[in-house]
Order: C-alpha cells, then structure tokens, then sequence
C-alpha cells in the first residue's frame, strides 16, 4: 500500500467522517463514491466496504456529542438498528444477484431525490425564516 493509497484513504474518512457527525451522512453518500470513482472499486465492492466501515465504533464520538445534549432519540434508534440488521441482510443478498450497473443506477436515482427534498426543505425553511 502506498502513501498516497493511504492519503486518499484517510482523507476519504475524514471527509465522510465530518460530514457524518456534521449532517449525519456518509456511509454510502460519500464513501461508495469515493471508492468507485476515486479508487476503482466495483460498485459491490464500495457498498461492502462502506458496510464494514459503518460496522465498526467509528461513530462512538459524535453519538457521544450529540447524547450529551439530549439529541438522541435511542428508541427510535434501536428499533431502527435492528431492523437495519435484517434489511443490511437481505440488501446485501439482492445486491450481489444484481448487475452492478442497476445497482449504480438505483443509488443514484435515491441520491438525486433525496438531494431534490433536502434542497427543497432548505429553501422552504430559508423563506420562512424572512
């Protein structure tokens, strides 16, 4: 592994890691990009990778912050974690039976609506605030 494969590697974290404490995204917005357009990774292989990035306590600190002034919602989110398990599983499954294109293609598409709604949140949130 080469220095700049790690530079790439830790830049690529933290980006996707300050965005993820900043917004709450990262896993696959950022991080399957990066390693598909950046480093050549299939897209089957950017998804597992991203799945094993977000397996791991990386996230312990900003839960940490946002626990400590009562910004977290821990019901909600253990019904979701677990749930989140069984629907990895199965997502995963039906991924790899997949062409990889429509896998590409249906990230995308998902990408672009939730960035439309976002956008448009924003801008109604903007106006409102006059």
């Amino acid at each position: 592994m080469t220095l700049q494969l790690i530079l790439i590697l830790v830049l690529i974290g933290l980006f996707a890691g300050t965005l993820s404490g900043f917004i709450g995204i990262g896993g696959g917005v950022i991080i399957v990009p990066a390693l598909i357009y950046i480093l050549g990774l299939t897209q089957h292989q950017a998804t597992g990778t991203s799945l094993f990035i977000l397996a791991m306590p990386v996230v312990i600190l900003g839960v940490i912050n946002y626990a400590k002034t009562q910004n977290v919602n821990w019901t909600y989110g253990l019904i979701i974690a677990s749930t989140f398990v069984i629907g990895g599983y199965f997502g995963s499954k039906l991924s790899l039976k997949t062409n990889p294109a429509i896998v590409k293609l249906v990230f995308g598409i998902i990408m672009i609506y939730v960035a439309i709604m976002m956008m448009r949140s924003g801008i109604i949130g903007l106006k409102s605030n006059k």
